[in-house]
């Protein structure tokens, strides 16, 4: 009998752990260790924010979810993770051994790179978490008693703009509903070279389209910009600019969750975790990692700017990771699989909305192009995102990770495909060379 622990209960985590369920036999026992008892769906979390929903209605009780689907649950903080004697502990007491660990944390926030940044012990706020979602949410509804300045944006290092995007036009929207847009002024501050940049460069149309509907909604925007500091009345910027403000949502950079920093050579000097193209550890043969916590090549274009990591990618990395455990366990007679990292990201923009499609996020590095890649506006896309949100909740209470069907439907509606095979995954960490050998035709 074989034992495998799936770190984090997020979009990564608890999807793997049910699809480990799923294709491992029954003697095989599948762990979930998660410092929340809930499961979140965090795309959800600007609408937390900005008070359009509540936060039960994007939640769910992970004790009831494991125990209905056969998986053992665990609460608590990972405080050490020992890759020699294969030993988890959980809160520094309790001791987890393991035949193959997934690591899905997610990752930590950068706040404290920017002086007065976030919004504990600084001054803005931020919506990558239930916690800061609500503390968001209680300053907005300040705000609106007497709103003049809102910045919206993210500081340098940001690897996923969507946020702060859907954030600043979904607020703009918010106030144009209450009667309150012409008593506020609203600046969006990017390091991104240009808008609809987005991390990833090169994805059709998605500049043009961006910066339109900024000129529409007359939201002054600051590209190329780097936040050096924030105190109570102002936003501070290198080249000497402040930008004055009552409200102010901004994203933090990422980096690996304590327990990774702590282990020499688990992660990077950032606590990102170096992965095969089959995502498991060059050094580590019993650790596999997927999602924020991997550690992914960058493309020379994207300088300064992390890459993305979708909740779509997320879910294709889990899926591989499931895979190539279970070939190594003999629960499947196959070859070793890699995620494709085709990407699709819907934006809620309040009265419109963006989908955008890259095939794959990273360009051929020689080339400098993908297979494809557009992006489309209109209402519907705030639909298929509220459809999506419901059928994830679902699908969670169900117990199904990629279900065959979801996997269909993204290859049908949007020509995306998540896995291929994966011949050769020894020898190097993946890196642009090898990352593009191995993923491309």
């Amino acid at each position: 009998m074989a034992k495998v622990v799936v770190i984090g209960a997020g979009l990564g985590g608890l999807p793997t752990a049910y699809e480990l369920r799923h294709l491992l036999p029954k003697e095989h026992q599948v762990i979930l260790i998660s410092d929340r008892p809930k499961f979140t769906f965090i795309p959800g979390l600007i609408q937390i924010a900005l008070n359009l929903k509540s936060l039960e209605q994007i939640q769910l009780d992970l004790p009831e979810l494991t125990q209905r689907h056969g998986i053992e649950w665990i609460l608590g903080n990972v405080t050490n993770f020992n890759p020699e004697t294969q030993h988890i502990t959980v809160e520094e007491n309790r001791i987890i051994d393991y035949d193959y660990v997934a690591i899905a944390t997610g990752a930590s926030f950068a706040f404290d790179a920017v002086p007065g940044l976030g919004p504990d012990g600084g001054y803005t706020h931020s919506v990558c978490s239930p916690h800061h979602a609500l503390e968001a949410r209680t300053a907005w509804l300040k705000f609106l008693e007497n709103p003049r300045h809102l910045v919206v944006g993210a500081m340098a290092g940001v690897s996923c703009f969507g946020p702060a995007y859907e954030f600043l036009f979904m607020a703009e929207w918010e106030l144009r509903r209450r009667g309150l847009r012409d008593k506020v002024s609203i600046t969006f501050v990017t390091p991104e070279p240009y808008l609809g940049h987005l991390g990833l460069d090169g994805l059709s149309n998605s500049q043009e389209s961006t910066e339109n509907l900024m000129k529409k909604r007359g939201i002054e925007a600051l590209t190329n910009a780097q936040i050096t500091s924030v105190d109570t009345e102002a936003i501070a910027l290198a080249g000497g600019r402040k930008l004055p403000f009552e409200y102010a949502m901004i994203l933090p950079a990422f980096r690996g969750v304590d327990f990774i920093h702590k282990v020499p050579g688990l992660g990077n000097e950032k606590g990102f975790i170096p992965v095969l193209p089959s995502y498991e550890h060059p050094q580590l043969s019993s650790v596999y990692a997927l999602g924020v916590s991997v550690e992914l090549p960058e493309n020379q274009a994207i300088s300064g700017l992390g890459l993305p990591k979708t909740g779509q990618m997320t879910e294709a990395m889990g899926l591989a990771v499931t895979h190539n455990i279970g070939v190594k366990l003999g629960a499947i007679a196959d070859s070793l699989k890699t995620a494709t990292l085709e990407a699709i990201c819907f934006a809620e923009f309040g009265d419109t909305g963006i989908v955008y499609v890259a095939a794959p996020v990273l360009p051929d590095p020689k080339t400098g192009k993908r297979r494809y890649s557009y992006s489309l506006q209109g209402r519907w896309v705030n639909w298929a995102k509220a459809a999506f949100e419901k059928y994830f909740l679902i699908k969670m209470k169900l117990g199904w990770g990629l279900p065959w069907f979801e996997i269909w439907a993204l290859r049908i509606l949007f020509g995306l495909s998540l896995l291929k095979n994966c011949d050769s995954v020894q020898g190097q960490a993946m890196n642009k060379n090898s990352f593009k050998a191995s993923i491309t035709d």
